[in-house]
């Protein structure tokens, strides 16, 4: 049996169509409330709704130089301020060498990309700023949460496509069980709600063509697509007995972590789900734990035909004893790298609360699909002790976390 290292969260942030922290989307999707809203930005590209998180003011987030950031790290700036808060670390006595960051993120900078592009085409080299590289790279959220807080430990950046966010989390976790850290900040973030990518999403049929900001449907039988979305989601990592020692509160814990890849297609899923389901074996290997231990999924849930078939199959094939399932992007859409992490924070909060959310805007789950103990119409009063979190992406990437008590 492996050795089993589980990390307690001390601390969790969101920013998200929702609004900014994490209780604002707690209750969005508790509710569940309709996000999804029609962007003149996005007229041409196939996409008739998206979601948006919020203007982030100097109220939300300070200090000289963020309001000129990409948002993609902005977001990642104001989920981990949050974390760290609740966390009660203090960044100003902390031993930034035994820190660690790991952030996920599916695309990085694109919006700055694309504005330089704009301004080198209209005015040649000297239109691009200097700063184009430090505000667009995919490593910049790490860095900059990093010169944030002193940080001088591994700062590392995981690009997995969809599920960048949950692998920043296992990476974080694997990071503390090496004794390379103390404490460890996982992050996932996107900002790429923008023509070029809505358009290259619309183009390869992964977005609902529905007219309907409730189009974002899981597992619904008239399911045709995602919606496209950004956020981000942070998480303070610590181990148990160092939460302890400081009598900090436990949001919950990571007990366990899988990943695995397809080798298969470069954005279909393997049909038979043998990677996935690897994946979930692994994370309950790591954890200790059997199968029927798990008693609630948060899904990865996209709403394409094809990713939800093999999961629902996945779910059904594993868990013959029905654990409670759910899938957040019903309301939130599908914020793309940033949702594992997202829907990790989510998960805890249902460990906590002891409800679980319901799978917003889907009324008759699909019958083709194997049956599942989804939770429809309205939040359900649980009290789930062990949950599973799933995170599937593009290049076959596979994720899966067990969160608990």
């Amino acid at each position: 049996m492996t050795r089993t290292f589980p990390a307690a969260v001390t601390g969790a942030g969101l920013v998200t169509p929702a609004g900014i922290g994490v209780e604002d989307t707690w209750q969005a999707v508790l509710e569940p409330r309709v996000l999804a809203v029609r962007d003149a930005a996005l007229r041409d590209t196939g996409a008739h709704y998206c979601l948006r998180v919020p203007e982030l003011g100097p109220e939300v987030l300070r200090g000289r130089g963020t309001a000129h950031l990409d948002p993609f790290i902005r977001y990642a700036l104001v989920a981990v301020d949050e974390a760290v808060r609740e966390s009660g670390l203090d960044p100003q006595s902390w031993d930034g060498g035994r820190i660690g960051v790991v952030v996920g993120t599916g695309i990085g900078g694109v919006e700055t990309l694309i504005r330089a592009q704009d301004r080198f085409t209209e005015r040649g080299p000297e239109g691009v700023s200097p700063y184009l590289h430090p505000r667009s790279l995919a490593n910049m959220a790490v860095g900059t949460i990093a010169s944030r807080y002193g940080i001088t430990g591994p700062c590392h950046t995981v690009v997995s496509a969809c599920a960048s966010g949950a692998v920043a989390i296992g990476v974080a976790r694997d990071l503390l069980r090496s004794g390379a850290c103390d404490t460890v900040i996982a992050c996932g973030t996107e900002a790429a709600v923008v023509p070029v990518v809505v358009s290259g999403f619309a183009r390869m049929g992964a977005l609902s063509k529905r007219d309907d900001p409730r189009a974002s449907r899981p597992f619904d039988a008239d399911r045709d697509g995602f919606v496209v979305s950004e956020g981000a989601a942070a998480l303070v990592l610590e181990r148990p007995e160092a939460a302890a020692r400081r009598r900090a509160a436990e949001l919950g814990r990571v007990l366990g972590y899988g990943c695995t890849t397809d080798a298969h297609h470069p954005v279909q899923p393997r049909p038979d789900g043998a990677q996935a389901e690897a994946a979930v074996r692994q994370a309950l290997t790591d954890a200790g734990l059997r199968p029927e231990a798990v008693d609630h999924v948060n899904a990865h849930g996209t709403s394409t035909p094809l990713n939800d078939r093999v999961e629902s199959e996945l779910l059904a094939r594993l868990f013959p004893h029905g654990p409670s399932v759910t899938a957040n992007k019903g309301v939130l859409g599908h914020s793309l790298g940033a949702a594992g992490a997202l829907e990790a924070v989510l998960s805890l909060c249902a460990l906590r609360a002891g409800l679980v959310p319901p799978v917003a805007n889907t009324e008759k789950a699909d019958p083709q699909l194997p049956e599942l103990d989804l939770v429809l119409g309205g939040p359900r009063r649980q009290s789930p002790s062990v949950v599973l979190s799933n995170s599937f992406g593009f290049g076959g990437a596979n994720c899966a976390l067990i969160l608990g008590n």
